[in-house]
């Protein structure tokens, strides 16, 4: 199969590319510039809507992971527009580009994430689970419509609702770990948000199990199948790494440290999600429970 990667350079692209090497695979980078010397690439500029249609030819599918960093900087007006543009633009010019083709990729599997369902305390939110309020909700909302084209064409689509990626290389995990070996880790707000985590091998064998299940399409849930609350989190992560937890970071010094938009949706919000889809189609979690995945991450 010859599949078209997206953010091929980033924390999860450059694993996917590796797996589905290893597998057999023909992958080629979809890029802003020039690829390395021999490998193969496609063109695009998602800002300006560049992209030759004839270069996807001959594409089976494409992993569609490219996006501004949500986590990086504060959410100034221009920043979020960043954030949602990147998404939604990239996704639709993506999505047009291989409808219009006579033989279009079978299979077009696009990141979402657990933003979409918003904060909703304790309740177990689904693929079935609508959609909620806030900034990210709503960029998720419009990231996954721009799909629609693809729908249109009879082309597979996938949006994966991923929650917190467990990994020492990027995002929450690494951010964490200078404050808790130096026995200054603690839990946010109140503790009882519920955080939806996955390993990073468990993310990659999901984008892997959603390019050759054909019954998966729509939204899927990539989480483990055991949420945590930010307290059970932050006192295994305290565990793994023997040290004291004792500390609290309260909302307002959260609000006052990312701003109180960012704090809300990001490190506060709680979302209880499920993979129930991924789940019902057999998937096989190589990590379900918190522990054992940390001690994973934490080892490589």
């Amino acid at each position: 199969m010859i599949v078209l990667v997206s953010g091929a350079s980033g924390l999860i692209g450059s694993r996917v590319v590796e797996r589905l090497t290893d597998a057999g695979h023909t992958v080629a980078r979809l890029v802003r510039s020039t690829g390395r010397l021999g490998e193969p690439v496609v063109h695009w500029n998602p800002e300006t809507g560049a992209m030759n249609p004839s270069d996807l030819a001959g594409i089976h599918a494409v992993v569609h992971l490219a996006g501004d960093p949500i986590d990086r900087g504060r959410w100034t007006a221009k920043k979020k527009a960043s954030i949602l543009n990147s998404r939604v633009n990239g996704t639709r010019l993506i999505s047009t580009s291989i409808a219009s083709l006579e033989r279009p990729p079978s299979t077009l599997i696009v990141a979402s994430a657990s933003g979409y369902y918003g904060d909703r305390g304790d309740h177990m939110l689904t693929e079935e689970s609508g959609p909620g309020n806030g900034f990210l909700a709503e960029v998720c909302r419009r990231w996954e419509e721009a799909t629609e084209p693809a729908v249109q064409r009879g082309i597979r689509v996938v949006n994966l609702r991923t929650g917190l990626v467990l990994s020492t290389d990027g995002g929450l995990l690494a951010k964490l770990l200078t404050p808790f070996k130096l026995g200054v880790g603690g839990t946010l707000g109140d503790g009882r948000s519920y955080m939806s985590w996955v390993s990073l091998e468990d993310t990659i064998g999901a984008i892997e199990h959603a390019l050759n299940t054909v019954e998966l399409t729509g939204p899927v849930n990539v989480s483990s199948p055991n949420p945590v609350t930010n307290g059970e989190f932050t006192r295994t992560l305290g565990k793994v790494l023997r040290r004291p937890t004792l500390m609290r970071v309260p909302e307002l010094v959260l609000k006052l440290a990312l701003g109180r938009e960012k704090a809300n949706d990001l490190a506060l919000t709680s979302a209880r999600m499920l993979p129930a889809k991924l789940v019902a189609s057999g998937f096989a979690f190589a990590h379900s429970d918190l522990e054992p995945a940390l001690r994973s991450a934490l080892a490589r």
